[in-house]
């Protein structure tokens, strides 16, 4: 099944999974450093309460939010999309062809 194809509380579940990752990994980056919740809410230039609300990870997330964030810690964010085995080399509904387009910014399999 396509991820367009999906309805959307697997959408919402993945998003969900997305933001308990990330605040997870911000959680050991600020554990890592020594800081606190005060102290990233302070170089952010936000309040406490909004860091608590990423923290949380039931704000929706902004790529945005997780750049100031990194930002303020001296840290970067970065975003890996990849197949799940179970769909790799399965053409997405409605397309005759699974493989990648030159010039779209992807790898060729030649």
């Amino acid at each position: 099944m396509s991820f367009f194809a999906r309805g959307e509380n697997s959408t919402d579940l993945a998003g969900a999974q997305l933001a308990r990752q990330a605040t997870a990994s911000l959680a050991g980056i600020l554990a890592g450093l020594g800081r606190s919740r005060s102290d990233l809410a302070k170089a952010m230039g936000v309040s406490p309460g909004r860091v608590s609300q990423i923290m949380s990870g039931d704000a929706n997330l902004t790529v945005r939010t997780l750049a100031a964030a990194a930002e303020a810690l001296g840290a970067q964010v970065e975003i890996t999309f990849s197949v799940h085995p179970q769909t790799a080399g399965v053409p997405a509904k409605g397309s005759g062809d699974s493989s990648p387009r030159r010039g779209a910014g992807l790898p060729s399999r030649r």
